[in-house]
């Protein structure tokens, strides 16, 4: 049996020997959201992303989808990203002395600006994600492996499967909420998950249907959070090239070496990266000498209407409309008094 699936690259399984890939999941399963995970996903779907896919789109495989697709919009990005990076540096050598100076001061920190956009507007979706996780219990970002049982593309091939790498709440409207349950066996364990996000969210334990209370609580968490992570992630994206021009950087660039076997330049090199990194910090939200009060209160506006977002993001997120009301049936009627049923 051919299985071209795993988290890096393809495997091969005969039928009828044991074999390692029967350790992979046969269904969709829940993936812990670590470090180490995101890593794992993100250089597989890096890899394929260049290599599998566009060589599955290009034969025009039946099995070659949306996600897929999807997938492939970091090729462009990154060549992108390359060829902003390098359009000063590779021509500055047929400049004139003067001009091929200034030309790679502005290449280095267009470069830099491209690195810093793409880590700052990254990192700064945590600044939603975790605060959101610590108060609500609800983790916007977990993760799930998706099993698709291929088309066979030929007579020879049975049983193909892939795998996908999606979010349990990727989709409002189509949350994976069966992924959220427990073992149906195990009464206690069921709505294992969705006790713990009651209970931080105010709704009371040991209630009978916790997951009936809890999924318009973390529907309204998902929409307001992705709002959250679109604004104020680019806006830190901003902030992260405002940085990268800031004049600091020169000092580095002078003496930056990717020669990490040289270890003394190398280390010098990484020590001079952190007080460059400082100093454009200070430089950006202080200037030495600001030219107008455009250049004197920019960097200022830039990094506080980041924050700004980021505050009113996570606060808007945290302002929970959907919880269920707490008047029960004995707060409504009363046994003493008469009833009619009709």
């Amino acid at each position: 049996m051919i299985l071209p699936v795993s988290n890096f690259n393809k495997h091969i399984k005969f039928k009828g020997k044991d074999s390692k890939d029967d350790k992979l999941p046969k269904s969709d399963t829940l993936m812990k959201n670590n470090i180490i995970t995101r890593s794992r996903i993100a250089m597989d779907k890096f890899t394929k992303a260049f290599t599998v896919y566009p060589a599955r789109g290009l034969k025009g495989s039946i099995n070659s989808d949306f996600y897929e697709f999807l997938t492939m919009g970091t090729v462009p990005y990154v060549i992108g990203s390359l060829t902003l990076m390098s359009v000063f540096n590779s021509a500055a050598k047929y400049f004139e002395s003067f001009d091929q100076s200034a030309a790679y001061k502005l290449g280095n920190k267009m470069a830099l600006g491209v690195v810093f956009y793409a880590l700052a507007r990254t990192i700064s979706k945590s600044f939603v994600n975790l605060p959101v996780k610590w108060i609500t219990g609800v983790d916007t970002q977990l993760p799930y492996m998706k099993v698709n049982h291929q088309l066979p593309e030929s007579k020879d091939d049975f049983d193909l499967t892939s795998y996908e790498y999606h979010k349990v709440g990727e989709s409002v409207e189509f949350t994976r909420w069966d992924l959220l349950y427990g073992e149906p066996t195990n009464k206690g364990e069921l709505n294992k998950r969705y006790d713990k996000i009651a209970k931080r969210n105010g709704l009371g334990t040991n209630l009978n249907d916790s997951d009936q209370a809890v999924k318009p609580i973390y529907r309204e968490i998902l929409v307001k959070s992705n709002l959250a992570r679109s604004f104020s992630s680019y806006l830190w994206a901003a902030a992260g090239v405002a940085l990268a021009f800031q004049k600091p950087w020169e000092n580095y660039f002078r003496v930056a070496t990717a020669k990490f076997w040289d270890t003394k330049n190398f280390t010098h090199s990484a020590k001079v990266f952190a007080e460059s990194l400082a100093d454009s910090a200070k430089e950006l939200f202080k200037p030495t000498n600001p030219k107008n009060k455009l250049e004197k209160y920019s960097g200022k506006a830039v990094l506080g209407l980041a924050a700004l977002s980021t505050i009113l993001g996570v606060l808007n997120t945290l302002h929970i409309t959907q919880k269920p009301s707490k008047v029960s049936e004995k707060d409504v009627l009363d046994k003493n008094k008469e009833s009619v049923v009709g």
